[in-house]
């Protein structure tokens, strides 16, 4: 068998090949020993392995993971565009908008979403997600050590009501040291793009609907560094989805509603475990005329 390389998708052996990884970089430890640094491909995990748990992944089973989470994505999106067409048809008939000579009195508005993903894979099927769903948002794939450099300039740029700070994670030390920020992955980064975004909303006295975090993230940091919503509370693998779904739902609640994490949970794969809040208020609005 060939020697693994980075860019390599495998699986980890004594876990029975469970999550499909992309190999980041190898790491020599000794003269006989090698840890790989692994990225999720169908989940927003980082992880280590050493190099002799490791076993190049089939083609066809990748493609089998990759495809469930494609699936899991359109059922998501096919879902949304059904309950907002019966919403719309609703919203319509209490405006007066069913009468033809009212029809275009009311803009729609929801809010702009500015995405900072560091994977690229997750960036363009988030790109998808959005557009399907007709949201206004920017996508960016942006590595996660990279984010808190950039996120001010971005927020200039396009100036967002949602932002979502987003990619992989993980914990060194499974089930200990919950309150050492040394023992994530990439936490240290997300709670410091959240600061840097919380000084510029100060600066711009601007209204920033936040979601920050991935796999198994320093919850609590992140809120108290200025999210509205975070990842993860039990410190467990959140669906690569669930970012999507806070951003959409902030989005295209109205402005005059408080959106809590009560009302989002049913939707993300394990609920207030996965992801919670302290909350925010909706960014859609009903403009006036368009005449």
């Amino acid at each position: 068998m060939r020697a693994l390389k980075k860019g390599d998708i495998v699986g980890r052996i004594s876990y029975n090949k469970d999550i499909v990884f992309e190999i980041k970089s190898i790491i020599n430890i000794s003269n006989d020993k090698k840890i790989a640094i692994l990225k999720g491909i169908t989940e927003r995990i980082e992880a280590d392995s050493y190099l002799d748990d490791l076993e190049l992944m089939d083609k066809r089973d990748i493609e089998v993971k990759v495809r469930t989470l494609d699936v899991k994505m359109q059922s998501r999106i096919n879902e949304c565009l059904e309950k907002s067409g019966q919403c719309i048809s609703k919203a319509k008939k209490w405006l007066g908008l069913d009468n033809k000579e009212n029809r275009s009195s009311k803009i729609v508005y929801t809010g702009k979403i500015l995405h900072l993903d560091g994977d690229k894979r997750y960036a363009e099927k988030s790109v998808r997600y959005y557009r399907s769903l007709g949201l206004n948002a920017i996508v960016r794939s942006i590595s996660e050590n990279r984010q808190s450099m950039v996120v001010e300039n971005l927020l200039d740029k396009y100036n967002p009501d949602i932002l979502v700070i987003t990619g992989h994670d993980g914990m060194i030390k499974k089930q200990t040291a919950y309150n050492d920020i040394y023992n994530y992955r990439n936490s240290k980064y997300f709670i410091n793009t959240v600061s840097v975004a919380r000084e510029w909303c100060k600066s711009n006295r601007k209204d920033l609907s936040i979601f920050a975090g991935a796999c198994q993230s320093y919850y609590e940091a992140i809120i108290l560094a200025g999210a509205n919503f975070a990842s993860s509370p039990a410190r467990i693998m959140i669906d690569f989805i669930d970012p999507l779904i806070v951003a959409e739902r902030i989005a295209t609640t109205e402005n005059t509603k408080y959106l809590t994490i009560n009302d989002i949970e049913e939707e993300l794969r394990d609920g207030k475990n996965g992801v919670s809040g302290v909350g925010t208020m909706g960014k859609k609005k009903i403009l006036g005329s368009s005449d």
